[in-house]
């Protein structure tokens, strides 16, 4: 688990992503939709974000 680092691309990539998911909860909240979909787009930017954060970049 010591070596486990991102390339600048996997880490862009994941970037984009918890971009994307945060934009999607934002307009899913703002017309008050499912709150399902409010967990799944949260969770998901979230736990990119996390990643992004927390793990190196080679």
């Amino acid at each position: 688990m010591a070596d486990f680092t991102l390339t600048p691309l996997v880490a862009t990539i994941i970037f984009v992503i918890a971009c994307f998911s945060g934009y999607q909860y934002r307009r899913v909240w703002v017309k008050e939709g499912p709150s399902w979909q409010l967990w799944a787009y949260g969770l998901a930017a979230g736990g990119c974000l996390a990643l992004v954060a927390f793990v190196p970049v080679k």
